[in-house]
C-alpha cells in the first residue's frame, strides 16, 4: 500500500508537470517521421535512428527516453524516445507547406509545433510600401524559383475572386488569359483582406475564377487547410507570431518584379533596411536572425551596414556554374566577409557507391567549407514520392537501384550527409517534423526549453528539461518514501 502510495505521487508530479507545459515549447511530430524510417533500407542509419514498435507500451517508452534520455543511445531513438524539442538544423521552408498555405498564420504555427527551431518567410513589399510575405508560383517548376515572388498573389491567394481586386491586377484573369497579380498593385489592408491559398493554379483556360484559383494542387498535397481562409500576415506580424513560440527567424528578401527604385525614391538598399529595421524594433537579437537572398548585393549590404550580418545568407541559384565559376563565387563571397552559402541540397551530393548509403559531398560542398563557409541548404520533402525530379538531380542512380519500398525513406540517407559528412547548419523542410526527428536522435541544434534562446546537447541531463524533471522527481521520490516509512 506504501508503494502504491509513491508511485501515484509520482504519477501526479509527472501529470502535473504536462498540465503546465508552455506551447511555445510543445513539439508535435506525428506519424510521418516514422512511416519514412519504416520506409527505410536496412543500414546503420536505420539501425540508429530505431526499428518501429507501433505495440510497445507507452509507458514504458517514456521512463526508458527520461532515465536515459534516448539521444545517449540512438539506436533506440524511435522506440523510445517521445519527447521532443525544437531544432535549429530543422528550418520550416515557409512553414510547413507540405500540407498548410505557403506563408500563412496556420503554416507558421503548424512549423513551430513540428519543432522547426527556425522559420522562413519570404518578404516583399506592398504599393503603400509595407512588407508582407507572398510566395514563388508553381512548386513543380524549379528554374529560378524563388528569385521574383512579387507578382504571385493570383496563385497564393483569393484575389481573382474578388471581382474589384481582379481588376487591379497588373494582369486580371480572364478565360484565356493568365493572370499577373502583384503586391506592389495593392495596398497593405487589401492584401490582409485576402485568403491564402495552397501554392497552385488551375489552367488559364479555366471557364471560371473558381476553376482557376482552386485547380492545380499536386496530388501529394491536399487542400484540405485552406478553406477557412488562411490568415496573410504581415512581416511584423509573422515576427510577433514566430518570437511567440520561442522560434527564430529567417527572412528572405524577394527581388522585385517592379522597377527599382520604385516609385523613383525607395531604392534596394531602402528595402533591405527595411526588412532589418523591423526586427530591430520588435527587440529581435541579430543572433537569432538568417536574413538570406539570392541577390548578393543584399547580402553584402547588411554585413557591411547593420548588426545583422554575421548569418547573412547568400542564396545559390548559379545552378549550372562549372567547378571553376562556383570556387570563383565561393572567394567572392569569403573576400565580401559572408560567411553562409545556400544552395540547394542537389548540389551539395554526388553518388558514390563505394558508401554504404550510396552518398558523398560534392566538388561544391568541398570548395565551399575549403573557402571557410558555413552551409545552408533547401528543400527537403518538396518532392511527392518517389524522389524524382530537380531537388534530386544528382542522386538518380541511387534512387532508381532503391527497392520501391525502400525511396521514400531515403530522405533521411541524404539528411544523414548532408549533416555528417557535408557539415550543414541546417536544412529546410516543406514539411518540418522529418528534419526535427532527425535532429533530436542526432542532438542537432536543439533548444533548451527553459527559454527557446541556447542550444544545449539533450544528454547534457543538468541542463535540459529532461533533467530538471528527473532530479525534481528523485528528490520527491526520496521525501515521499520517507513519509510512507521507505
Amino acid at each position: 500500500m506504501k508503494l502504491i502510495v509513491a508511485i501515484l505521487a509520482i504519477a501526479s508530479l509527472i501529470e502535473a508537470a504536462e498540465e503546465k507545459a508552455d506551447l511555445a515549447h510543445v513539439v508535435t511530430l506525428g506519424t510521418r517521421p516514422y512511416y519514412l524510417l519504416d520506409e527505410m533500407k536496412n543500414s546503420e542509419l536505420k539501425d540508429k535512428l530505431g526499428c518501429i514498435r507501433f505495440h510497445s507500451i507507452v509507458l514504458t517508452c517514456y521512463l526508458l527516453t527520461v532515465l536515459r534520455l534516448s539521444s545517449d543511445h540512438p539506436e533506440e531513438c524511435a522506440r523510445t524516445k517521445t519527447n521532443f524539442v525544437k531544432s535549429d538544423f530543422s528550418i520550416g521552408h515557409r512553414g510547413a507547406c507540405m500540407q498548410y498555405p505557403e506563408h500563412t498564420i496556420e503554416s507558421y504555427k503548424a512549423a513551430a509545433l513540428q519543432g522547426a527551431g527556425i522559420i522562413e518567410c519570404d518578404v516583399t513589399f506592398t504599393k503603400d510600401k509595407e512588407l508582407i510575405f507572398v510566395s514563388p508560383l508553381n512548386i513543380m517548376l524549379h528554374v529560378n524559383e524563388g528569385r521574383h515572388a512579387q507578382c504571385d498573389l493570383h496563385s497564393t491567394t483569393d484575389v481573382v475572386l474578388r471581382p474589384e481586386l481582379n481588376a487591379k491586377c497588373s494582369v486580371p484573369f480572364s478565360t484565356g488569359t493568365a493572370p499577373k497579380c502583384c503586391a506592389s498593385d495593392f495596398t497593405l489592408s487589401e492584401i490582409k483582406s485576402l485568403c491564402g491559398k495552397m501554392d497552385s493554379a488551375g489552367s488559364v483556360d479555366s471557364l471560371t475564377a473558381e476553376e482557376y484559383v482552386y485547380g492545380g494542387t499536386a496530388d501529394w498535397r491536399t487542400d484540405l487547410y485552406q478553406y477557412a481562409c488562411p490568415t496573410i500576415p504581415t512581416h511584423k506580424e509573422s515576427i510577433e507570431l514566430i518570437k511567440s513560440y520561442s522560434g527564430k527567424f529567417t527572412p528572405e528578401l524577394k527581388s522585385a518584379d517592379v522597377e527599382m527604385p520604385y516609385e523613383g525614391t525607395y531604392s534596394q538598399e531602402d528595402y533591405a533596411q527595411q526588412m532589418i529595421n523591423e526586427y530591430i524594433e520588435a527587440g529581435i537579437n541579430p543572433k537569432d536572425v538568417w536574413p538570406q537572398s539570392f541577390n548578393v548585393d543584399d547580402v553584402i549590404y547588411w554585413v557591411k551596414n547593420t548588426n545583422f550580418g554575421d548569418q547573412a545568407v547568400a542564396l545559390d541559384d548559379k545552378y549550372e556554374a562549372t567547378e571553376e565559376e562556383y570556387r570563383a563565387w565561393h572567394t567572392i563571397l569569403k573576400d565580401s566577409d559572408v560567411k553562409i552559402v545556400a544552395p540547394p541540397m542537389w548540389m551539395l551530393v554526388k553518388h558514390d557507391p563505394n558508401t554504404e548509403l550510396g552518398i558523398a559531398p560534392s566538388a561544391y560542398a568541398e570548395s565551399a567549407k575549403e573557402h571557410g563557409l558555413k552551409i545552408i541548404t533547401w528543400t527537403l520533402e518538396r518532392t511527392g514520392p518517389g524522389l524524382n525530379g530537380w531537388y534530386w538531380q544528382s542522386l538518380t542512380e541511387p534512387v532508381e537501384n532503391l527497392d520501391k519500398n525502400a525511396v521514400d525513406g531515403f530522405k533521411y540517407a541524404l539528411l544523414h550527409v548532408l549533416s555528417q559528412d557535408v557539415g550543414v547548419l541546417g536544412v529546410f523542410s516543406d514539411w518540418p517534423a522529418t528534419t526535427t526527428f532527425y535532429a533530436n536522435c542526432m542532438g542537432l541544434g536543439l533548444h533548451n526549453e527553459s527559454d527557446g534562446d541556447e542550444d544545449v546537447p539533450v544528454a547534457d541531463a543538468r541542463n535540459s528539461v529532461a533533467g530538471r524533471k528527473l532530479s525534481a522527481m528523485g528528490r520527491l521520490v526520496n521525501v515521499v518514501f520517507k513519509l510512507v516509512g521507505y
